[in-house]
């Protein structure tokens, strides 16, 4: 029953502090101080909590057993509490992007629930290797850069599509620059491409280590290397051809959604649809 109360605490707090920042930062602009610094504020503290309770849900529902309980249920949770705790540390360093928080909160308030509602039939074993231990971590920080990236992509293209609107919500405004905003979309495409292929190179390279077996050529590995190679050519087009604009958001978006078929969607089928 305590835990229960735990995930629904977390749900309510996640969905309370969504609530707040849309109606508080989406119309009002946003604070500074004398010399240009933005201010924090109270909420990017009291986010903390939930952030700390869904940390401690996804370590109980993920090591509650012999093995690693890593479900879609469980895997989702965590690629978007990473997202939201990125978001919160990035509050204190570049405020004038937190209105992602106003996405990401409500997104969180469902993610945490699904432990408790798609709980992992089938716990990983393996957890004392080392290299299992990298791979999963590496693999979920690549997962939540590029869920960053393109979240990112997404406000890039409601501020390019509102440039022109006689109205503009003024959290819009105090966005830096689209150019701005793009140098830092590929910024975090490049950190999450790094993660994304040592997670494939350690899938590869150490499959039979980590997961028991040599390594399957299944349409979860197609799909991963598919999204790798957009991301690659997004980079590479970018480098030798400028590419920006919608060109860099509608490949970082064609990436992502990739991505997610690659271990989302088949997680999805095995436990959700096939119930494996």
């Amino acid at each position: 029953m305590s835990v229960i109360l735990a995930y629904l605490i977390a749900c309510l707090l996640y969905g309370l502090i969504g609530w707040h920042f849309w109606r508080t930062k989406w119309n009002n602009p946003v604070q500074s101080t004398d010399d240009g610094t933005v201010t924090v504020g109270r909420e990017n503290y009291v986010i903390l909590i939930p952030l700390i309770l869904h940390g401690y849900i996804l370590y109980q529902s993920i090591f509650s057993g012999a093995g690693l309980s890593f479900g879609i249920g469980n895997a989702v949770s965590s690629i978007v509490w990473l997202t939201a705790l990125i978001y919160w540390l990035s509050g204190f360093f570049f405020y004038r992007l937190e209105v992602m928080q106003t996405l990401v909160a409500p997104v969180a308030a469902v993610a945490v629930l699904l432990p408790l509602i798609s709980p992992s039939p089938h716990p990983l074993t393996n957890i004392d290797l080392p290299a299992f231990k990298a791979h999963i971590l590496v693999a979920m920080l690549a997962y939540s850069l590029l869920t960053i990236a393109a979240l990112h992509a997404l406000l890039m293209a409601v501020v390019e599509r509102r440039l022109h609107h006689p109205t503009m919500p003024s959290v819009l405004t105090n966005l830096p620059p689209l150019l701005v905003m793009e140098k830092l979309l590929f910024r975090i495409i490049w950190a999450g491409f790094i993660l994304l292929t040592l997670t494939l190179i350690s899938g590869v390279a150490f499959s039979e280590e980590v997961f028991g077996q040599p390594v399957k050529f299944t349409h979860k590995t197609l799909f991963g290397f598919v999204s790798w190679g957009v991301f690659a050519a997004l980079l590479a087009g970018r480098q030798l051809y400028g590419w920006r604009g919608r060109i860099a958001i509608r490949w970082t978006l064609i990436g992502f959604v990739i991505l997610l078929l690659a271990y989302i969607g088949s997680k999805f089928v095995l436990e959700v649809v096939l119930q494996r």
